[in-house]
């Protein structure tokens, strides 16, 4: 015996629920009381198993997706929109996680003063059973239609504040009682090194909300790539992952029904990469399995073969990233730009690949993809009309899903 406490089995539950997306920050509360009920069902129904210790919410849960979808300028977003944590909101996650004697794990798009005015960053939180933010992070990549803040966005400020050490772009949560705790989002996962960032710093489950279509339904296997990437970070980092995905979303109130736009298919999966648990609908719904982090510890430390982490020679790496892909300090001093304008971005990022031999190109440069908005560009006076789709009563909204 080392003096450790032994960290005694527990049940993770991911919960997707339906969203309405917000026109401001006081929408958010139609969505709290969606993911109350979420909990309490989740903990009653789920809970005569084993003990719940961590609850674990989908990207998107508390406010939708209404700056990706109308293209609404960063600024404004981040004051019109967007929570300070701690706030409020979290102040209501927090009353249950003392209630249920539980961690909750989240995401929200969310206000960073300290680190810079005017943005918003995709954050991740956790709270403690004792009601408290133990944990924040913010996510590090973002697919081409999210408008948020990351810390590569600003590097020289985050630098200045956190260092340049893994931990100041990944960090761990360290616990007694349900094992360490990393946290990523999304387009996070799409990158190996995102979980092996995580896996170096010590963590041993793994939060990582929501995908999108086609993400999760390409192929047969159910799931699609997001489940074949959330099977491979857990096998080759043995980590525990805790996927919940999104539910269906009314972007606006005037919408008669929501539409699934990811597709459902939550999962938890164990640190061999094997399935605990996976729901195809989103729904409303909740995902379970059983974490074991004693066992987890026992099979990296007397394995000799696939805990994989221990082979690294991780001098070979090391110039692999010499060369920058994607530029850093693009928003440090400029407002966060568009989709249209961001599109550039990703395409000069594509044609420094190409240069250095990373990407050949095709014998016949064919159009690719490109923003085609919905209606007219969504300035600051555009959006002023669009958020008269939020000026329904109450009465005539849809009835929450």
């Amino acid at each position: 015996m080392n003096g450790q406490t032994r960290v005694a089995p527990y049940l993770a539950v991911g919960i997707s629920t339906v969203v309405h997306g917000i026109g401001s920050r006081r929408d958010i509360d139609r969505n709290l009381a969606i993911i109350e009920d979420a909990i309490h069902a989740a903990v009653s129904i789920i809970g005569i198993n084993m003990p719940v210790r961590l609850i674990a919410l989908a990207e998107g849960a508390l406010t939708g997706f209404t700056d990706e979808i109308f293209d609404i300028p960063h600024v404004m977003a981040a004051r019109d929109l967007f929570i300070d944590i701690p706030g409020e909101e979290t102040d209501r996650l927090a009353a249950l996680a003392r209630h249920y004697d539980t961690y909750i794990a989240a995401q929200c798009k969310a206000r960073w003063p300290e680190v810079i005015k005017e943005r918003f960053f995709n954050t991740l939180f956790v709270i403690s059973p004792q009601g408290e933010i133990v944990h924040k992070a913010a996510k590090n990549h973002l697919w081409c239609r999210e408008r948020s803040c990351v810390p590569h966005d600003v590097y020289d400020r985050w630098v200045e504040l956190f260092g340049d050490g893994i931990d100041a772009f990944y960090p761990v949560l360290r616990t007694d009682d349900i094992g360490n705790i990393g946290t990523i989002c999304c387009s996070d996962g799409e990158y190996p090194e995102a979980v092996r960032a995580l896996a170096f710093n010590g963590a041993e489950v793994v939060y990582r909300p929501s995908e999108a279509v086609p993400m999760t339904q390409v192929g047969m296997e159910p799931g699609g790539t997001w489940l074949l990437q959330n099977r491979a970070h857990a096998h080759f980092n043995n980590v525990y992952m805790v996927c919940p995905n999104v539910g269906p979303v009314y972007v606006h109130p005037k919408m008669e029904h929501p539409y699934d736009i990811a597709g459902g298919n939550s999962h938890i999966v164990d640190y061999q990469g094997t399935v605990l648990g996976h729901t195809t609908s989103g729904a409303n719904t909740f995902v379970a399995g059983i974490v074991d982090i004693e066992a987890l510890r026992q099979f990296r430390m007397m394995n000799l073969n696939s805990n994989w982490m221990k082979d690294l020679r991780t001098e070979i790496f090391r110039r692999m990233y010499d060369e920058p892909v994607h530029p850093k300090n693009l928003w440090l001093s400029d407002e966060p730009s568009g989709h249209a304008e961001v599109d550039e971005i990703y395409r000069a990022n594509i044609g420094r690949l190409v240069a250095r031999g990373s990407y050949t190109p095709p014998a016949q440069e064919l159009p690719g993809a490109r923003y085609i908005p919905p209606g007219d560009s969504a300035d600051e006076s555009g959006w002023e009309q669009l958020r008269d789709l939020w000026s329904l009563p109450e009465a005539d909204r849809p009835e929450s899903g």
